[in-house]
């Protein structure tokens, strides 16, 4: 462990946190139940998205409400899905009951989710952030303001957006990166800001069939031009990305999805922190869908204390 690692902050997130689809799966009652469990469990963050499931802000503020020292953040939340006054009202509401227990995670999306679910016109990306903050930093609020400032992060993996994420926020949310994404992305963002990257996971040591369950969930995303454009300025080659069968090489699968022991997993995470992370949101991936990984969790719990 590096001096620089042993000083850098982990911004109260811990080093560690849960990033989860399957929540959303779960009636309220049970997603409240699980998360006062990931709490006691030892977790300080539970990252939840925005595709087509719950609507994080309302998804956030019935978590938080049930339980005491968790932080919920949103990973991401589309500003495709709401217009800059409505995403700078949800943040106050909640940072001003729960402070610096919610993060906000702020994010372009993609096309397709834009245009066909939010009926969105998607621009280019770093312009539209940029108009997007600006009319969130401007809208008028007018109801009791948070007593501290509130917290934000942007979904970035380019340069551009790794800057502006330092610069009009505490740092970065990148999702589907491997390692040496991470080393770029701390010499891109400098020493103090937040990096906090997604890591997807699987608890399974046989090759073949933890290979094929990180298939099933790159295939998600793989075809997206904005995560295969990062991978390809990494030096990924495009059969890497998805061959001829439109299937990710084993060399990329192995980049983006830590498999086998908990020992391996916990060596992956490490490997993010030492290259540069502050907090490391752990998404695990099942065969089955929409069913709570718990004992994963609580394995990926005891070795909370291993982290870097």
């Amino acid at each position: 462990m590096t001096m620089q690692t042993q000083r850098r902050s982990d911004f109260g997130l811990g080093r560690v946190g849960i990033w989860s689809f399957d929540l959303d799966m779960q009636p309220m009652a049970r997603a409240q139940e699980t998360a006062i469990e990931l709490e006691e469990l030892g977790y300080r963050c539970v990252w939840v998205p925005e595709a087509v499931g719950r609507e994080p802000f309302a998804s956030c503020a019935m978590l938080l409400s049930a339980t005491k020292h968790l932080t919920m953040a949103t990973g991401i939340a589309s500003m495709h899905a709401r217009s800059a006054m409505t995403m700078a009202a949800g943040w106050k509401t909640l940072a001003e009951r729960f402070g610096d227990r919610f993060l906000l995670g702020i994010g372009a999306s993609h096309q397709h989710l834009a245009e066909k679910v939010h009926q969105s016109k998607y621009v280019k990306p770093f312009s539209a952030m940029v108009e997007y903050l600006d009319a969130m930093d401007s809208a008028l609020f007018f109801a009791a303001p948070p007593v501290t400032a509130p917290r934000r992060v942007l979904a970035a993996l380019g340069p551009k957006m790794l800057k502006l994420s330092a610069q009009r926020g505490l740092g970065a949310h990148p999702y589907f990166v491997p390692v040496e994404h991470t080393v770029g992305a701390r010499e891109i963002l400098g020493a103090d800001a937040l990096l906090a990257p997604e890591i997807a996971v699987v608890f399974d040591t046989n090759a073949e069939t933890a290979r094929a369950t990180a298939r099933k969930h790159m295939l998600t995303y793989n075809r997206l031009p904005n995560y295969a454009n990062n991978l390809l300025r990494l030096g990924y080659s495009q059969s890497d990305i998805a061959g001829p069968d439109k299937l990710p090489s084993d060399k990329m699968v192995d980049a983006i999805v830590a498999w086998g022991t908990l020992e391996t997993v916990v060596e992956r995470i490490n490997a993010h922190i030492d290259a540069g992370a502050n907090h490391v949101s752990v998404q695990v991936l099942s065969n089955k869908d929409g069913e709570l990984p718990i004992a994963q969790w609580r394995e990926l719990a005891t070795a909370l204390k291993s982290f870097n």
